[in-house]
C-alpha cells in the first residue's frame, strides 16, 4: 500500500512529498510522531519544492546578463550608494508601487551587476523579470513586426512587473525604434517597474531619442517616479580606464532621489 501511495504521489507530481514519505517509512520511531505533524513535513518540503522551481523558471526566463544577489553588494567600496535606498529597493515595495529605478555612472561602476542583483531578488519575491540590452530589445521588436507578432511582443513585456533596459540609448533611435520604445514605456507607466543602467546622463537622453516630442513622453514616464541612483567613483572592473573627476548631471549629493 505505502508503495502504491508513493507511485500516486509522483503522478501526481508530487514527487518532493514522495521522497519524503519513502524517508520517513526508514526513521525507526516515525511511528511516534503524530500523523498530523508527519504530515505537515510532507507538505513543507513538497511546497518548499515547488517554490524552488518557480523560482529557477522566473530566472531562466529572466535571462539576467550575471549571477548576483543584493546579499553580495559591495557597500564598502565609494561609489556613492545610500545604504537606505539600497534597503529599502531590496525590500522589493518599488515593485509593489510601480515605481523604476534609474542606475547611472561610468563603465565598469557595476550598474548591469547591480540591475541584475536587483532582478534576482524581484525574482525570489515572486515577480517576473526580464532583462535586455536596449538594443537587442528593439531588434527583436523590429523582427516581431515582420513577423506580425509584435503585438504579442508588447503584450509580454507590459505583463512583465520587472523589465530592466541595460545599456540604456547607446546609440541614437530611428523613427521605428522610437515608436517601439514609446509603446513599452507607455504601456508599462503606472502598471509595472522598469530599471534603466545607463552611462548616458539624463540630460543628454533627449539628444540620443532624437524627437523631442517622444523625448518629452517617455522621460515622464520614467525619470519623474523613480529612484535614481547616480554612481560614481573607480572602476570596478579591470583594465578600463575610470573618467576624470568632475563629471555627473547635478543630481543631489547623495546620488539618489525617490520621487512620487
Amino acid at each position: 500500500m505505502l508503495q502504491q501511495t508513493i507511485e500516486k504521489l509522483h503522478a501526481l507530481r508530487l514527487g518532493a512529498m514522495a521522497d519524503a514519505l519513502a524517508a520517513q517509512m526508514t526513521q525507526p520511531d516515525i511511528e511516534a510522531v503524530p500523523f498530523e505533524e508527519r504530515l505537515a513535513l510532507l507538505v513543507d518540503l513538497q511546497h518548499s519544492a515547488v517554490l524552488s522551481t518557480q523560482l529557477k523558471q522566473r530566472l531562466k526566463r529572466a535571462g539576467m546578463r550575471q549571477t548576483a544577489c543584493m546579499e553580495n553588494l559591495d557597500l564598502r567600496t565609494p561609489r556613492n550608494l545610500d545604504r537606505g535606498t539600497v534597503h529599502t529597493l531590496a525590500t522589493g515595495q518599488w515593485i509593489r508601487r510601480n515605481l523604476n529605478v534609474l542606475l547611472l555612472g561610468p563603465a565598469g561602476i557595476g550598474k548591469s551587476w547591480l540591475s541584475c542583483a536587483l532582478g534576482n531578488q524581484a525574482a525570489r519575491d515572486g515577480f517576473s523579470v526580464v532583462y535586455k540590452r536596449l538594443s537587442r530589445l528593439l531588434d527583436e521588436l523590429a523582427v516581431a513586426r515582420l513577423h506580425g507578432r509584435q503585438a504579442r511582443a508588447l503584450t509580454a513585456l507590459a505583463r512583465t512587473r520587472v523589465l530592466i533596459l541595460d545599456d540604456w540609448l547607446m546609440q541614437k533611435l530611428t523613427a521605428e525604434q522610437r515608436r517601439d520604445l514609446m509603446e513599452v514605456i507607455d504601456d508599462r507607466h503606472g502598471r509595472a517597474s522598469t530599471i534603466i543602467a545607463t552611462q548616458l546622463p539624463v540630460e543628454c537622453w533627449h539628444d540620443m531619442i532624437g524627437d523631442p516630442t517622444y523625448a518629452d513622453a517617455i522621460l515622464d514616464r520614467l525619470v519623474h517616479n523613480a529612484y535614481r541612483l547616480d554612481l560614481k567613483g573607480k572602476t570596478m572592473r579591470p583594465g578600463i580606464i575610470p573618467p576624470t573627476e568632475g563629471g555627473g548631471d547635478g543630481a543631489r549629493a547623495d546620488g539618489v532621489a525617490a520621487v512620487a
